[in-house]
């Protein structure tokens, strides 16, 4: 019932409707914008027979780099992500005070094939270019492919017997590979197929053009690129050629409340649209339908210039599907792994979780010492949902050693947390709160029993970005703890703010804490 009860509250702002199903079969049905309320940035959309899969951006998380399948490009799930790690150096594994926050991988571009699924990415961590290759995207295994520069932003093109890689800022390029797309082509094409590609959108741009998605529609090259003027929000550009190295004429496709980056798809019966998405504060960068039509061969997106909040369902009858949920580690149902919505912060050390060392727990044993949750391995995370979402969880803290932290964070780089403290053999609730850059203990209370419940809000309506922290005794009875967290979407870490999992240890490796369930209201 508990997670019955969450999904149900939680999707009342994606609800396809709640006309009965009389009603339904004369009017159509229809969704509200945006189509996901959460952090899914650098969208890439392709349709597959009746299924659409999308990938997106999760730079330092692991796994990474999510594949996303839906029948209706409302309802979305993980199915799939396209590698476990991508290094194994200590800026991926959190050691010596390094990390990649914000790096890993970018923007990848989801392509298909002649039976083949491509991705293709850049990596600001390791300063190349992956393309990962499979003939299941749903199960995978992926065979992945190096190239040895980094291509911002990278759009993979197969055309005829020829395969181009599009990429860079302002200036947009584009390089051939060989015909599998494992590597460069050795004298292949190599050369800027649109010059000063921001001009069209004016002369003082705070981003230049770039988030390149090149596709070949009708005979026709389409280059879509964002731009963000000063003054302005992000803009959607629009190029074109009849032949692929140009020349190319572009023009401002959609000027609407920043949402822009993105390509177009088509559904089986021909109508198209955009997944493009809006920088929305602390919930992150969060992904819009956009209904496309067609004038003189050119895309129009939205409707007179904007893009509707309620607009009807792409494709009616399908079931609602979610790429967040609650957990109960319960590996007595045959769940031998996690959830596909959940995530690590950074690699994952194996031997230092597990869902069978306590069945129908999840298990966090600190395996090196960390200043504070910014240092900690094995950080388990999931995005938080907007306009509001509550993350609880049950805590057990027998295994604790002296200097552990454990708990419930609404976590990215200005983070709070409600957990538990170790001091010697005394056990604290304590309130953290991170607002100012530095760690600060802002409540603690004594504990005097080894189960504890803890609670974080996150508070995303109308760019509100509040979290509100609390603890239960007895899981019914809450109360307020510290003080209200001020979340702020910054940079370094370049995504919204999730729920997560942790434990650390300041003094001592080998202490363990027990999560026995993470449910979202």
């Amino acid at each position: 019932m508990w997670k019955k009860i969450g999904v149900l509250l939680l999707t009342i702002p994606l609800l396809l409707t709640t006309l009965p199903l009389t009603q339904q079969s004369a009017y159509a049905a229809t969704f509200n914008n945006p189509v996901l309320y959460a952090d899914v940035p650098d969208s890439d959309v392709i349709r597959v027979g009746n299924a659409f899969y999308m990938t997106s951006t999760t730079m330092h998380m692991n796994p990474g780099v999510p594949v996303m399948k839906s029948y209706d490009l409302v309802n979305w799930s993980i199915v799939n992500y396209v590698y476990t790690t991508l290094g194994n150096g200590d800026v991926q594994n959190l050691n010596n005070g390094q990390n990649e926050y914000g790096r890993g991988s970018w923007a990848s571009s989801l392509r298909y094939n002649n039976g083949t699924y491509y991705v293709a990415f850049g990596s600001l961590s390791t300063g190349r270019t992956y393309i990962y290759q499979t003939s299941n995207i749903e199960t995978g295994p992926w065979t992945p492919y190096t190239l040895n520069s980094y291509y911002h932003d990278p759009s993979l093109l197969f055309d005829g017997n020829r395969t181009f890689l599009v990429h860079g800022s302002d200036n947009i390029s584009i390089v051939e590979l060989t015909p599998d797309a494992k590597a460069v082509k050795s004298g292949g094409l190599n050369q800027v197929l649109i010059s000063n590609a921001s001009s069209i959108a004016g002369s003082n741009m705070i981003v230049k053009a770039e988030g390149a998605h090149i596709q070949k529609i009708n005979g026709m090259y389409y280059v879509f690129l964002i731009a963000w003027p000063a003054g302005d929000g992000r803009i959607q550009l629009a190029y074109r050629a009849n032949t692929l190295t140009g020349p190319y004429t572009g023009k401002v496709v959609l000027r609407d409340s920043g949402i822009a980056q993105g390509g177009i798809v088509d559904t089986a019966s021909g109508a198209w649209y955009g997944m493009l998405f809006r920088d929305s504060g602390a919930v992150g960068r969060i992904p819009y339908l956009v209904p496309v039509t067609w004038s003189d061969n050119w895309p129009v997106f939205g409707v007179n210039g904007k893009v509707p909040m309620t607009i009807n369902l792409p494709i009616e009858g399908q079931p609602t599907t979610n790429i967040y949920g609650s957990d109960e580690f319960n590996t007595a149902s045959g769940n031998s792994g996690l959830s596909k919505f959940w995530q690590w912060n950074h690699n994952s050390d194996a031997s230092k979780w597990s869902l069978s060392q306590r069945p129908d727990f999840l298990r966090l044993t600190t395996g090196k010492l960390s200043k504070n949750i910014m240092e900690a391995r094995n950080t388990l995370t999931q995005r938080a949902i907007g306009p509001k979402s509550t993350g609880v969880t049950a805590l057990e803290t027998a295994g604790m050693k002296d200097g552990d932290y454990a708990g419930l964070a609404a976590f990215q780089a200005k983070y709070g947390f409600v957990g538990v403290k170790m001091n010697g053999n005394t056990k604290a609730i304590v309130m953290v709160n991170a607002s100012s850059g530095t760690m600060t203990e802002v409540a603690n209370v004594p504990l005097n029993q080894n189960r504890v419940y803890l609670r974080v809000i996150c508070d995303f309506t109308n760019q509100t970005d509040k979290a509100y922290f609390a603890y239960s005794l007895n899981g019914t009875s809450w109360t307020t703890i510290g003080n209200t967290l001020q979340m702020s979407y910054t940079l370094p870490h370049f995504m919204g703010y999730r729920f997560a999992l942790f434990n650390y240890a300041t003094k001592s490796t080998g202490g363990y804490a027990d999560f026995d369930f993470f449910r979202m209201e």
